[in-house]
Parts: C-alpha cells; structure tokens; sequence
C-alpha cells in the first residue's frame, strides 16, 4: 500500500493529502470538498483510498489520471468499479474501458473548488496538469504528474513511436506546454507533482514533495525563461538513458484494464515444499526470484536464484532486469510473500507461480543443495584483481575505478551469452556498483551462468572511493 501520508494541506472548503510510496517515488493525491473527493493517480492497491473515503464520509466523484503510467499500474479501474467514480484523462487519450477524456481548459465542479484540465503534452500525448480552482476561483495549487518535478520535467522518450513522433518532438511539445500552460500560474500556487527523487521518470529530481512556482522558476532549469527551445530539447535528450523495460508494458496495461489485485493475490499465494518448488523451476521462461536482504542471500541461497531485496527499488529492478513475459517463483524470509507480490502487481507483473514453503530456511535441512558468494567490505579490496562496474554508462564515465570493467547489470547476461563480453576466469573479479545492491543481483546473475570466481563489494563504489589502495578516475 502507499507507505505514508506525507503531508495534509487542511483548508475552509477543501483538503488534501498527499500519499507517498517510497518504492516507486510516486505520489497520489486526495482531494475533498463538501464531501465530494477526488483521487489523482492513485496506485493498483486501494484499499488505503478506499479507506479514506470511508473514514473521513465522503463520495468518490472522479479519478483523475495524468496520463498513462509507464511506472506503475494504477487503480483507477479498480476505483471505478468499486465506486462508480468518473475516470479522467486528458485531451486525446483513449482506452479499451470507459472513460472520459477532457478538453484544454475544461472545468470540473467537487464541491466548493473547482478542477481546471490543462493540457501539457511532451512527457506522453495525453499528459495533462490539474489546476485547483478555490471557492474564490482563485489558483491554489497544480497537480503536475510527470510534466514537472521540484528541479526537473517527465523524461520525453516514452510516447515516441518511430519517426512519426520522436523524442525530440515530444521535448519540444512540453517546452511550450511548461510555457504556455504552467510558467503563466500565479507565482504563489504550489506545484504537486507525481514523483520524488529517484523516479526513473525523470533524470534528476529533486528531494522534496512540494514547492511554489516561485521557487522552481528560479531554481528549475526547465522554467528558465532564457532558455531556448533547441537548447531545451538537447539537454532534455542528452544521457537520458534507457527506461526500464517494463514502462511499456505497465503502460499498456493502464491502457488496456488488467484483472483487479485480490485475484492476482489469490491465484499467486500458493506454497510449494522444496521439491516441488524446485520442479516448478525447470522452465527457460521461470526464474526464482529470492527477496531476502543481500547478506542473507550472499550466506546461502537456492542454486540458479536471483536476488532482488524487498528492501530496495524492488520491483524497478525486478522490471528492469525480467521481461513481462517471466514467471516468477519465490522465496522470501517466510513472512513477506503477499508484499512481494503486491510489489510485482504495482508494474503489471502478474505471472508469479507461487511461493516455497516457509521461505528460505525450509531448504536449510532438507539435503538440497545450496550455494553461497564471497563478499568483501571495500576497504579490505585489493589493486591486483580484476574490476567489474554494473552502474550505468553515465555513472562510470563520472568516477571509477582505475582500468575497472563496465557492463551495466540488466546487460550483464546478455552480453556474456551473446559473447560481446567474455567475463573473466583465471583470477577474482571485485563486483561493485553505486551501493552494493546491484552488485550482488550481478554476483547471482553470475553464479546462475556458472561462473565462481565473482566476489561482491559491499558499499560499492560510495565506499571504494575511500580505499587508499586504489586510484579513483
């Protein structure tokens, strides 16, 4: 569920809340008014809006969404279906279930305040920001999405389709809708936007959960009102990186409707003993995805597991390794099956297989076998073994190691099956990445494709950097 009410904004004849969920940076919003309420962008689990809803007495009139989400499945059908809410999405966007798209400007009435529809396109086509209108008509605040964050815009790249509408197309339309549309707010009206610092779906947003216009116009790059529209889009479009490989399918999903989450709970909470389990695993298109912490999984794990921890971005990562297509089985710490597969859902990852019984430690006296990885901390990393950086090509090209290796995580396997890149044999090879997370998803990627020799470094490269054994470029 959304991990935390972050920040309640109380008015006369209006209140807000602002729900966070850390794992995915994204932020939701209620609105109520004489007990009529909205709900934008709320995620695929509702029972914490639906809550609300009964709790504070109030009618759900409309879900408004900002676009279509390539980060996570949200709950507006679910929402619907359980209260008969309006779904809203903005000029020209259509779906395979019933909605409402709405023109530029259009005004819709909750309560005392008003909702004001303006279209930004430039992240996605549809995209658009929800002005509240208050009892005065005055402009209180702007619900965002991913047009603009505090210090940064929606990334351009995720709507592109060919040569027909490309990212640099798409930069160009939000240059004139962050000028045409939002730099013309009054300079007091707060800006509420869809996501925090470390989104995918920005480059580099900043830490924070609100802020004035004021502020970001003179802080933002992006609303720089010297900025030209050619210097916009290079910047916009330079180092941008590649997304996470599940955006488009979570974003088809959102598109198309999908089944509603206590199904997916119901059919996924199936337990296997150890041997069952293990036969349920004898698929190409299977992987068994351990969710336990990174020593834990390092002491002892399931041969051919992959570790991604419950702890961190989990299913980002689990989205940016695995196609959609993946099954999934499970093995956790023995109390956490339903949060991982919630987790999963919130992407649209639904093909989970069940989970093994008592989770890892059931495997401890079974006779089954179990393999472990090497872990050192990094400031006991010697200078005579081989370096192998996961972080991304940006990160490298900003600090590393002296004559260090780098192939990113999520292209690890590939480029050793493919044989672009011939992982080293004959001495060890230090696995580092920023913190030690994606380090230790690499060491198991490796041990899966049979190789040994792989020793993680824990707390990467922010801890390497003080090891006075090694020179640092």
């Amino acid at each position: 569920m959304p991990e935390a009410i972050i920040k309640i904004d109380e008015h006369k004849n209006f209140y807000i809340i602002q729900l966070f969920t850390a794992c995915l940076s994204e932020m939701a919003y209620y609105i109520e008014s004489d007990k009529e309420a909205i709900i934008i962008d709320p995620m695929r689990e509702i029972e914490p809006y639906y809550k609300l809803i009964q709790d504070r007495g109030s009618k759900l009139k409309y879900v408004f969404e900002t676009h279509f989400h390539a980060d996570f499945v949200s709950g507006h059908i679910e929402l619907n279906i359980k209260t008969g809410a309006q779904i809203i999405y903005g000029p020209g966007a259509k779906a395979s279930y019933q909605i409402k798209s709405a023109k530029d400007e259009e005004i819709f009435q909750v309560g005392k305040i008003k909702i004001k529809v303006l279209h930004t396109p430039g992240h996605t086509l549809e995209s658009s920001c929800y002005l509240l209108l208050d009892e005065n008509d005055k402009q209180y605040c702007v619900f965002t999405g991913d047009t603009l964050f505090l210090g940064e815009v929606g990334r351009p790249d995720l709507a592109v389709k060919g040569e027909e509408i490309t990212c640099e197309n798409l930069a160009e339309l939000l240059y004139d809708s962050l000028r045409n549309k939002i730099m013309k707010l009054e300079p007091k009206c707060i800006i509420y936007p869809g996501h925090g610092s470390g989104s995918a779906c920005g480059k580099k947003i900043q830490s924070g959960n609100s802020d004035t216009l004021e502020n970001q116009l003179n802080t933002n790059y992006a609303l720089n009102k010297d900025l030209k529209k050619e210097d916009f889009v290079k910047v916009l479009t330079t180092n941008i990186g590649q997304p996470p490989q599940y955006f488009f399918h979570s974003a088809e999903v959102n598109m198309k409707g999908y089944e509603q989450i206590e199904k997916i709970i119901s059919k996924s909470f199936i337990f296997f003993n150890i041997n069952d389990f293990l036969k349920q695993s004898n698929s190409n298109t299977t992987v068994i995805l351990d969710t336990r912490n990174q020593q834990d999984f390092l002491n002892g794990f399931i041969p051919g597991s992959i570790n991604i921890p419950l702890s961190v971005n989990f299913a980002v990562l689990v989205g940016t390794l695995f196609p959609p297509c993946i099954s999934f089985l499970l093995v956790t710490d023995g109390k956490s099956e339903k949060q991982a597969i919630i987790r999963l859902a919130r992407i649209g990852y639904d093909k989970i297989i069940g989970c093994l019984q008592g989770g890892f430690d059931s495997c401890k006296n079974s006779g089954v076998e179990i393999h472990s990885l090497k872990n050192i901390k990094a400031l006991d990393a010697k200078n005579d073994a081989i370096f192998l950086d996961v972080r991304n090509k940006q990160e490298f090209e900003e600090g590393k190691i002296k004559g260090a290796l780098n192939v990113p995580f999520n292209e690890l396997a590939n480029q050793i099956q493919n044989k672009v890149f011939e992982f080293p044999k004959d001495k060890d090879v230090y696995v580092y990445c920023r913190s030690g997370t994606r380090s230790s998803i690499a060491c198991s990627i490796l041990r899966k494709l049979g190789f040994c020799n792989q020793i993680n470094i824990e707390g990467g490269f922010n801890e390497l950097k003080n090891n006075k054994n090694l020179e640092i470029i």
